[in-house]
């Protein structure tokens, strides 16, 4: 496993906030600790001219000054160059699930909420987004985008919607911010789920949600890891457990597809253990041919 993380995108924000440095740092100390064979390298941000595959340049020079974007998403000094270099670090994770390595960002801010020109909850840039249009240009890759963080991802979704060779598929609380993701289209399908749902159907929401991904038979898998579907964080309705997010990483596992993750959502304190139960069973589950 290779992971890709810049200890300075825990320099700004604080613990006032939900998405807050000590997200990372936790998670980064953790897994430096349980997995002293797995490799650390650090992203660089990339350069403007990647981004506008996804974004406006009024988004671009917005980030880049303030007031505030909304309640959420406050700007922060230097927030552009924090949200570039999370950028790179998806660019990276992706390249490298492409020569057969198992990637995954651990960086802050996460992105999956950002449209194409509105930075929104926590999210300035939409890295997800943009790695899956950068892995598809010039080589024609199939790219699906598979997002079980508790909340829709609708910037990845406005970003990529009716893209040739592109995939959509979210399994999201509904109600809940921010409000989108009850329609599926040709190449965007959500699996809506209520607050307070059984955990078994939950479940059965993502079983469908990955079936979706491999009946599109990608090339390449970029994964929206959020882990605030578990029944302990803060700003959610859900139910999943530890094990889950293990099941979820042995579906990628049995797969045998290039896949990367990047880290969106999941609040509680308890985000360390859940990562690495995810990326443990990525790493090591044994390989089957079912799903």
């Amino acid at each position: 496993m290779i992971l890709f993380h810049d200890p300075s995108c825990a320099e700004y924000g604080s613990h006032m906030r939900p998405e807050q440095p000590s997200r990372v740092q936790h998670s980064a100390a953790r897994l430096r600790t349980q997995h002293p064979d797995w490799i650390w390298r650090q992203p660089q941000a990339i350069d403007e001219s990647v981004l506008l595959n996804a974004h406006t340049p009024a988004l671009l020079h917005r980030l880049q000054h303030g007031p505030d974007f909304d309640e959420d998403t406050p700007y922060f000094p230097g927030i552009y160059a924090h949200a570039r270099c999370a950028v790179g670090a998806a660019l990276e994770a992706a390249h490298a699930a492409l020569v057969g390595q198992r990637a995954f960002a651990l960086m802050r801010p996460p992105g999956h909420h950002c449209t194409r020109n509105q930075a929104m909850g926590f999210c300035y840039l939409n890295q997800i987004a943009v790695a899956a249009l950068n892995a598809q240009s010039g080589s024609g890759v199939r790219v699906a985008v598979w997002d079980f963080d508790a909340h829709h991802g609708n910037g990845t979704e406005d970003i990529l919607e009716g893209r040739p060779g592109m995939f959509f598929s979210s399994v999201h609380q509904f109600p809940g911010y921010p409000g989108t993701g009850t329609r599926s289209t040709v190449n965007s399908r959500n699996f809506p789920v209520a607050p307070h749902a059984a955990r078994e159907l939950h479940l059965g929401e993502l079983a469908r949600s990955w079936e979706a991904v491999l009946s599109f038979k990608p090339d390449l898998v970029l994964v929206s890891a959020g882990f605030d579907a578990y029944a302990g964080d803060p700003l959610t309705e859900m139910s999943l457990d530890g094990t889950d997010f293990a099941e979820l990483g042995r579906w990628l596992r049995q797969s045998n597809l290039p896949a990367a993750a990047v880290l969106e959502g999941g609040y509680s304190a308890d985000l360390p253990d859940l990562i690495d139960t995810f990326l443990s069973a990525w790493d090591s589950a044994p390989h089957s041919s079912s799903t």
